[in-house]
């Protein structure tokens, strides 16, 4: 009789727990986009990381998890036009002096948070891991639901110099001048899913 009764429980949690199950939603990685910026006294680059994988938890109409992978070795430069010019930057930008990428060729950002009220305002937070160094970040995401389609937006803010990528900080040397490089690096990051 109790084998009888364990084997009924545990049906009982198995049915239950596939019940409530929700498999990760996947991101179509095409229309997804990380585009990044960075600043320096004299003007600004920007240019664009493929998404090498991604995917969300999406239940009852909101996000409650996720993670996207970022292809460093991929990441283009997309404010220069003359060729050389954008492939000298490509290439450092690539270097030790930044994202070492090739010794770090992947970057990640997991959700560990995802607080809202109403589904579509999102205050997220995570871990993003650059250079194989992790920090906890936090950022104001918005989410709106076409139909089928789910679109995640939000920027990512974080300082570089946590991640060890120092170079020409007026955080570490003096006396750069106009050759100062800010701190501050913005990803802008969005996510296209089918739900």
């Amino acid at each position: 009789m109790k084998l009888i009764t364990t084997l009924i429980l545990s049906f009982s949690a198995l049915f239950t727990f596939s019940e409530n199950a929700t498999p990760p939603v996947s991101v179509n990685k095409t229309e997804s986009t990380v585009t990044w910026k960075a600043a320096k006294v004299t003007g600004e680059h920007w240019g664009y990381v493929p998404i090498s994988n991604a995917n969300l938890d999406y239940s009852k109409g909101k996000i409650t998890g996720g993670s996207f992978e970022m292809d460093m070795v991929n990441l283009t430069v997309e404010d220069l036009t003359d060729p050389k010019s954008k492939g000298n930057l490509t290439n450092h930008l690539k270097s030790d002096d930044f994202f070492s990428v090739e010794k770090f060729n992947k970057s990640t950002f997991k959700i560990t948070d995802a607080k809202s009220s109403n589904g579509t305002d999102y205050t997220i937070t995570g871990t993003l891991t650059i250079k194989g160094i992790s920090q906890t970040v936090s950022f104001p995401a918005k989410v709106s639901v076409a139909g089928n389609k789910m679109t995640a937006t939000g920027q990512i803010t974080f300082d570089r110099t946590k991640f060890d990528i120092k170079y020409r900080s007026g955080s570490y040397f003096e006396d750069l001048a106009d050759k100062m490089i800010y701190d501050e690096v913005k990803l802008d990051v969005k996510l296209v899913a089918t739900v």
